[in-house]
């Protein structure tokens, strides 16, 4: 009974996780979503354009300080515009002065999502001339994954075990996969367990701290210049857009003659981490981090821990508590929508005026870069509404590669304009969003607790670094 109870648990997860079209970076709001909450709240021009016209000002600020290098003594760390621009965009969220609304908080945080999908399409373009290479690579870039996805479960876990973290453990070191995680933990426990607190904490953590943390700690391994700069991009597919994006950085300026490769190899690294994910979460990662906490706490396995989820009656008080915590990061991660052409129009303006500033002049080649990414942005998006199977983001990236790619006759022509557009600058844009939507997360510190800061430092060190090691040595064993 139990063993088809859990392969029902299972099948529910999978197929939640399969009825998204679009992937974002945002939180399902009840058990069986695992998409964006859905709302009326439609966000007009006039919400829009002070958003826009904050991130144009920040985004030009950072990119005219450019990067500063920073001597630590055991390695130097770059601190690139997108970084600035993230913590310029979170202390103008958290500001007393002149408050922003969390409306206006809530649009940046739309702006997000389809900013991710003009980066992915950018990066596109670096995978197809790099072929060759991915396909010389192919072993090492599989065996790799393995890092991503039981890293965590390696040495994050045990540290929360240590913290005492409790049940907790589970759901915020099976993985640091964002949205899947949701609906693979709330299945299998329900959404007020332990567990599922742990996944929401984990969530708010890799959203305050994430991009930060891995571009400091990416630049200072780069720096030491002990990995193969192509393990160090499979590291950096840890299945999230703006962490993938801030570590490559840091491994691009370390090693500026093999940028395509890099951002290649990282992009691909980064999708096969979020459709692996998803399998190895469900089948692999989630059971086994599960067994693993009950080693290590010697706590035998009860129905509360997962044989079937957590029934309304059991601990009341702890499972209100959870519901609270859970209802509070919903209400703060419920999107507004914006209208298709009021996102890629603010998001145009905002990306050429910083890679206008980033080349130092701006060049009709930069405006028809972005034409092509806009294009295949609205193309990636088209085919994911056809076929409703495959999301935008798989589709972005798989006709990117092949456009981009000597087999398609129109890439000499495609490729300068697309490569006019400095990726840093599409980043740079992104994450000064992400920090004008972060001030409505910075009360749910409080309710996380300081453990988890510990964990999820671990969590992330142990995904870049384990991953980083295991490509290393096989790129050495496939030559």
């Amino acid at each position: 009974m139990l063993d088809r109870r859990r392969c029902r648990h299972r099948s529910r997860a999978e197929s939640t996780i399969h009825r998204r079209v679009l992937p974002t970076e945002s939180l399902p709001g009840s058990r069986n979503s695992m998409t964006t909450l859905d709302t009326s709240v439609r966000a007009s021009p006039k919400q829009t354009l002070p958003i826009a016209a904050l991130a144009l000002v920040i985004g030009l600020a950072v990119q005219l300080i450019g990067k500063v290098d920073i001597n630590l003594g055991i390695g130097s760390v770059i601190i690139f515009p997108m970084v600035w621009g993230l913590i310029l965009g979170l202390l103008v969220s958290v500001q007393k002065f002149r408050p922003l609304g969390l409306n206006l908080q809530k649009v940046a945080a739309a702006l997000v999502g389809v900013a991710v999908m003009l980066l992915v399409a950018r990066l596109a373009f670096n995978i197809g001339p790099s072929l060759p290479i991915l396909v010389q690579a192919g072993p090492a870039l599989l065996l790799q994954e393995v890092g991503h996805l039981l890293g965590t479960v390696a040495l994050a876990l045990p540290l929360a075990v240590l913290l005492r973290m409790g049940k907790a453990t589970i759901g915020a070191t099976f993985s640091l996969d964002r949205e899947p995680s949701f609906a693979m933990v709330s299945e299998k426990y329900g959404p007020d367990s332990d567990q599922y607190r742990g996944v929401l904490a984990m969530y708010v953590f890799g959203t305050l701290f994430g991009a930060v943390f891995i571009t400091l700690l990416t630049s200072l391994v780069a720096n030491w210049r002990i990995f193969d700069p192509l393990a160090l991009a499979m590291g950096a597919g840890v299945g999230s857009g703006s962490m993938m994006a801030a570590s490559t950085a840091s491994i691009v300026e370390a090693y500026p003659a093999d940028e395509e490769a890099i951002l290649g190899m990282a992009s691909v690294s980064n999708l096969i981490t979020t459709i692996l994910g998803v399998y190895v979460g469900i089948y692999i990662a989630l059971p086994l981090a599960d067994r693993f906490y009950r080693l290590l706490t010697r706590r035998p396995a009860t129905p509360d821990d997962g044989t079937e989820p957590a029934s309304s009656g059991a601990r009341p008080e702890a499972d209100t508590a959870n519901r609270a915590f859970r209802e509070q990061v919903a209400e703060a991660a419920a999107e507004i929508s914006l209208p298709l052409w009021l996102s890629l129009g603010v998001l145009t303006v905002l990306g050429v005026g910083t890679a206008s500033v980033a080349a130092g002049a701006l060049s009709w080649k930069i405006v028809g870069g972005y034409a092509v990414l806009l294009a295949l942005v609205l193309l990636g998006l088209l085919l994911a509404k056809v076929t409703r199977k495959i999301s935008a983001i798989v589709w972005i990236t798989t006709v990117g590669a092949y456009i981009s790619s000597p087999w398609f006759p129109a890439a000499e022509m495609l490729n300068p304009l697309v490569k006019s557009v400095d990726f840093l600058s599409i980043a740079t844009i992104m994450l000064t969003l992400a920090g004008l939507s972060l001030g409505k997360d910075i009360p749910l510190l409080r309710r996380i607790g300081w453990k988890i800061i510990p964990v999820g430092l671990v969590a992330i060190t142990a995904s870049f670094l384990l991953s980083a090691v295991i490509a290393e040595f096989a790129l050495g064993l496939w030559n």
